[in-house]
């Protein structure tokens, strides 16, 4: 299948917006799709179906879906996520860890001990930062040639 110049401009331009929109998989605050890239943008029969889908791959059939209004914030011991969550109550929500698979979490998370709390119509979420170990810097002596062999400088 040939693409005529102003198809593959099109189309260009289009994997160009996406790509700006996408949000990066670390700060992630709308459901995360790994798949590649590639593969979410263009249909092999059809590249022009493209501007029928939704580049978050929301299910078609949910017009009503609404994404939360979110902030996500990092201090030095937690990353804070606060959603607006108006009217709703806390039995209407459930939140759950299932391998990163919503919302990706950053590598130094601690799932073991997140906590929420709902109050004012804002959902707070806070993700404790795992310890980082600390690296031993090293120095390494620089050595010198000279005629009678190697020595350090």
């Amino acid at each position: 299948m040939a693409l005529s110049k102003q198809q593959m401009i099109t189309l260009l331009l289009t994997m160009a917006w996406m790509m700006i929109m996408l949000p990066a998989k670390t700060e992630a605050l709308i459901p995360y799709n790994n798949r590649p890239l590639w593969d979410m943008m263009i249909p092999s029969e059809d590249p022009f179906k493209i501007f029928e889908q939704n580049p978050f791959n929301l299910a078609k059939n949910l017009e009503t879906i609404n994404l939360a209004r979110a902030d996500w914030k990092e201090t030095s011991m937690h990353h804070v996520i606060s959603l607006d969550v108006p009217g709703m109550k806390r039995e209407d929500i459930k939140i759950e860890v299932e391998e990163n698979r919503v919302l990706k979490l950053p590598a130094n998370s601690d799932l073991e001990n997140i906590t929420a709390h709902l109050e004012d119509g804002v959902l707070k979420i806070k993700v404790p930062k795992m310890a980082q170990e600390k690296k031993q810097s090293k120095v390494i002596d620089i050595m010198e040639h000279g005629t009678s062999g190697c020595r350090p400088s």
